[in-house]
């Protein structure tokens, strides 16, 4: 069983299959609001690696993207960890730094990760970006943030 401040490895771990879980479901519930089914969501992440061809894969490249999906996750949370070292406040005031967290997240994702994927640049949709955006402050940073300072020692 793991115990809080067993390692930074658990920790990181920890924090993004919860967050993983949690903006998984998020996920699924915004893009049904849109008219997205759950294996198109996770399709829709696959297809950042195999392009538009991630639609025609079916059940099998939603599990990809499922799996990619906790990659991303645990890579965010990878990151705060590794920022918290430095930077104790990161733990001290973990709920409001993982809501700004969430943010930066968020754009890197939006601005950076996803042009530079296979799928490419994508039109702006203010309604979907301010959706996927509250999703990373209430459900993202912050998950990332609460199970970084309950899963790790300074």
């Amino acid at each position: 069983m793991l115990m809080k401040g067993e390692s930074g490895l658990q920790a990181i771990l920890m924090a993004g299959l919860i967050t993983g879980v949690l903006d998984g479901l998020s996920a699924i519930a915004v893009s049904a609001y849109f008219g997205a089914g759950p294996v198109r969501v996770f399709q829709g992440i696959a297809s950042g690696l195999l392009g538009r061809s991630a639609f025609q894969g079916g059940f099998g490249t939603a599990l990809l993207g499922a799996l990619l999906h906790f990659v991303i996750a645990t890579g965010a949370a990878a990151v705060y960890y590794l920022a918290s070292r430095s930077l104790p406040v990161l733990l001290d005031r973990a709920l409001v730094c993982g809501v700004l967290y969430g943010v930066c997240v968020h754009l890197f994702m939006t601005f950076v990760v996803i042009p530079l994927s296979a799928i490419g640049r994508r039109p702006f949709v203010p309604q979907s970006f301010a959706a996927f955006l509250l999703v990373a402050m209430i459900v993202i940073g912050p998950s990332i943030a609460l199970n970084i300072r309950h899963f790790s020692l300074r």
